[in-house]
């Protein structure tokens, strides 16, 4: 399994953050959706967070909750070199992560997740997931329960040279449904996440999970998915109900 626990990188990235906008603004109007997965669709970042903490533990050596928060939302890569430094190089990485594969299983979905995409669905809204895992490992994790099936498209860490908060990711879901950006309304849970979709052009709806991010350019903030599905109408006035 490639380290597919491990988000995208904190690095520097000219942002056109559009100025906050009230949910009561009726123009506002899209057309797609375009989900992060881990801690927005599933809830991974607490289960992988510990085991990391309780494989480096293992090992007489003690990752804070501070530290790894330092990891969150970085890119693959980096996130590897940032966890090796911490447990002592690349040898005891590839060790520990072994290790840390073996503690993971299924993550169950998040709250409102399966109503939200559901009623998505019934409007005929395409879905796309712009997530910092491979397309591989999204699939598998979306798969196990039961989510896969709403989306239309995929776009994984691995398909683009920069991870968020560059845009390259949120770009290629969009181009994927045939949608602009400017048209597609984006779920995020993490401050790098929220950069790359507002840089490449979308609304977000943040839904903070295991670090709060900074919200101010977000259309609205939400403490769980389930608080979406009230406002589907509103954000997709002009879409066809189905079944």
């Amino acid at each position: 399994m490639p380290s597919a626990f491990l988000w995208p990188a904190l690095v520097p990235y000219a942002l056109r953050a559009p100025a906050p906008v009230n949910l009561g603004v009726g123009c506002l109007m899209f057309s797609a959706a375009v989900f992060d997965m881990d801690g927005l669709l599933i809830d991974s970042e607490r289960a992988i967070r510990d085991a990391w903490q309780s494989a480096a533990q293992e090992r007489g050596i003690t990752i804070s909750t501070s530290q790894y928060a330092s990891v969150v939302g970085r890119a693959s890569a980096e996130a590897d070199a940032q966890l090796a430094s911490f447990i002592g190089g690349e040898e005891a990485f590839e060790e520990t992560r072994q290790v840390v594969i073996s503690k993971l299983k299924v993550f169950p979905a998040k709250p409102g997740a399966t109503e939200l995409l559901s009623g998505l669905r019934k409007r005929k809204i395409p879905c796309a997931v712009a997530s910092s895992s491979s397309t591989a490992e999204i699939r598998r994790r979306l798969e196990a329960v039961g989510l896969a099936e709403y989306f239309h498209s995929f776009a994984g860490g691995n398909e683009v040279q920069k991870g968020k908060p560059d845009p390259s990711v949120y770009l290629l879901a969009a181009r994927r449904l045939g949608v602009s950006p400017e048209k597609c309304l984006a779920f995020e849970d993490s401050q790098n996440g929220i950069r790359s979709a507002v840089s490449a052009g979308m609304q977000v709806v943040a839904v903070p999970d295991l670090v709060k991010p900074d919200t101010s350019t977000c259309l609205i903030k939400l403490g769980s998915l389930d608080r979406a599905v009230q406002h589907i109408e509103a954000w997709f006035p002009n879409a066809k109900t189905g079944t």
